[in-house]
Order: structure tokens, then C-alpha cells, then sequence
């Protein structure tokens, strides 16, 4: 699969997002973004931003198996990967598979849980493989996280743990709507009050397994020339001196951040990575990657601020 080929399939993604999602340009680009670098999201939002409907058409507009977790403070971890049950008329145990054996896992306020659930996850989203008594067994190269989260409700809450956040190539904050735009989305689903009907919206399948796994295969070709290699490793590097940071980014967000950087230019239809590429990422791949002081954090200052300032101090390559 040549460029023109993989924009014209996102471009064949958004058309499908469109049909039932107003507005989010930016979040759906950060889908497909992690779509074709093999990677995973968490999508922040207050209620009613459309995160699971977002979710839900993405994965509705890929001919991929879709399954969906509502996490919950009283889920197990069996309840997501499964469990070996006794077969008493055969005398054997069979795999019971949980709802993590698919391709496209829509992990639904993700933050409901504990942490000891939220763990059943970590091997899945880094070897796409989970491990049931001792047997591992294989999720596919297609597999991808899609997890929700609510900011603003700390009842019955539990924060990710920083292995988790690492896993996930972007976080990103889905914010209000515009005054047209939440027009809009009133004139569509004004007449309803539950989650629309996705196949009464014409949403159609635009590509399965082959055709992600070529245009994956072409993205991961696009060339990263050495100045922008020694960019990225750069920012990386100097989140982990930054004054107002307790921990910085790890050597996988370094290599996520070129990844992504990459599928970012095949979407802007370029063979070759160019600095921005790498500051429009920097914010959605290090947010939930960098730890502000406890200090630092009274004063004001987050991780997006932090990573602003990285971006005017470190020099961009010509």
C-alpha cells in the first residue's frame, strides 16, 4: 500500500466519524494517528463529550471484531481476560475467554476500577497477549485500547497507575463543543435521549485486518532522518531535567513520539517526518507521561505546560 492509498483510507475513516460525531477533528486524527503506529488512546472528557460514541463509531468504521469493558469498582480481573472453568462431563478445564479477546476494546471509564483490574490490561496493550494459568495466549496484531475516563468524578475513582499510563500513545482531553457545532449535534440527536443508532447512521466498515496491517506496514517505512531522531530523543530527555517535574518520560515514549510522528506525516501525505510533526504530538504523547512536583502543582504549573516550555527550549532541527 502506497501514501495515497493510506490517506485515502483515513480520509475514508473520517467520512464515517462524521456520520454520527460533530466536530472532535482533532481526536480523530489522534485515532488514526494511533490507529496506524499500532498504538493505544485515552480520551478524557466530562460527561456528554461524546468519548464512547466516538469510541464506538471509530471502531464501528473498521471491519475489526469490537468489544466493550465497562469498568466498575467491584470488576475482576478474570472478568476481562477470562478464566479456565471445570468441565465436569469431560473431566477438563476449558478457557472461557473474557471480553479482552478482540481487536478494537473500548475500556469504558477505565479509572471505575483498581488498580489490581486495571492490571489485567498491561500485558495485553504492551505484548498483545494475556497470560490465563500459565498458558499465554495471542490477542493479534490488530488489537487496540480505546479507554474513556471522567476528570471531574473522584467518587469511587482510582487514578492509573504510571505503568498503565505508559502503555497508551496518547491522552487526550475531548473539551466542550463550539456554539455551532453543539447546534449541530442538537439538530442530529435532539430527537433522542439513549446512544444513536449507528447502523440506522450508515456507518459502513472501511477497512479489516490485510488492509491495516499494509497501510502499518507502509507508515513504519516513512523516513525519520537523523536530526529529527536526535529532536525526539532530545524532548525526551529533557523532560527527565526539567526542574518542575518529579519523573520524566521513559525511553518508550521516545519511541511512541517517533511512531506516532510518522503516521502523523503519512496523514499529511509526506514519506518523510518533519519537526512539527513531533511538536503536535509532543502535548497528547507526554502529558500522561510527566509528574509535576507536588510543589510545582500548587503554583499552577501541569504537564502541559511543562511540555510547552520543552518545545521553546529545545532547538527544532532546520
Amino acid at each position: 500500500m502506497d501514501l495515497d492509498a493510506v490517506r485515502t483510507l483515513c480520509d475514508g475513516l473520517r467520512a464515517e466519524v462524521r456520520k454520527a460525531v460533530v466536530g472532535q477533528e482533532a481526536a480523530v486524527d489522534l485515532l488514526l494517528v494511533a490507529l496506524l503506529s499500532d498504538g493505544h488512546i485515552l480520551l478524557e472528557g466530562v460527561p456528554g463529550t461524546a468519548k464512547t460514541l466516538l469510541a464506538r463509531t471509530f471502531a464501528r468504521a473498521l471491519d475489526l471484531r469490537f468489544g466493550r469493558i465497562q469498568f466498575t469498582p467491584d470488576l475482576m480481573p478474570g472478568d476481562v481476560i477470562g478464566t479456565n472453568l471445570f468441565d465436569f462431563n469431560a473431566n477438563r478445564f476449558n478457557l472461557t475467554k473474557g471480553p479482552i479477546f478482540t481487536q478494537i476494546l473500548l475500556a469504558d471509564e477505565i479509572n471505575r476500577t483498581p488498580p489490581k483490574t486495571q492490571a489485567a490490561l498491561l500485558e495485553a496493550m504492551q505484548e498483545r497477549a494475556v497470560t490465563i494459568d500459565g498458558a499465554t495466549h495471542p490477542l493479534g496484531d490488530s488489537f487496540m485500547v480505546i479507554a474513556t475516563q471522567n476528570p471531574i468524578e473522584h467518587h469511587g475513582t482510582y487514578p492509573l497507575p504510571e505503568a498503565q499510563l505508559d502503555r497508551f500513545l496518547f491522552k487526550y482531553t475531548l473539551g466542550y463543543p463550539s456554539r455551532d457545532e453543539e447546534r449541530d449535534v442538537v439538530r442530529r440527536h435532539g430527537n433522542r435521549t439513549v446512544m444513536p443508532d449507528l447502523d440506522a447512521l450508515g456507518i459502513h466498515p472501511v477497512v479489516g485486518s490485510a488492509g491495516l496491517a499494509e497501510a502499518r506496514q507502509a507508515v513504519s517505512a516513512i523516513r525519520l532522518a537523523d536530526d529529527v531522531l536526535d529532536y525526539v530523543v532530545d524532548l525526551i530527555r529533557a523532560t527527565r531535567e526539567h526542574p518542575a517535574l518529579q519523573f520524566g518520560a521513559s525511553p518508550r515514549a521516545a519511541n511512541m513520539l517517533a511512531s506516532g510522528a510518522r503516521a502523523l506525516a503519512a496523514l499529511r501525505g509526506r514519506d518523510y517526518v518533519i519537526p512539527d510533526d513531533v511538536k503536535e504530538l509532543a502535548s497528547p504523547a507526554l502529558r500522561h507521561r510527566v509528574i509535576p512536583l507536588p510543589g510545582a502543582e500548587i503554583e499552577g504549573t501541569d504537564a502541559d505546560s511543562v511540555v510547552a516550555e520543552i518545545l521553546e527550549r529545545v532547538a527544532a532541527p532546520r
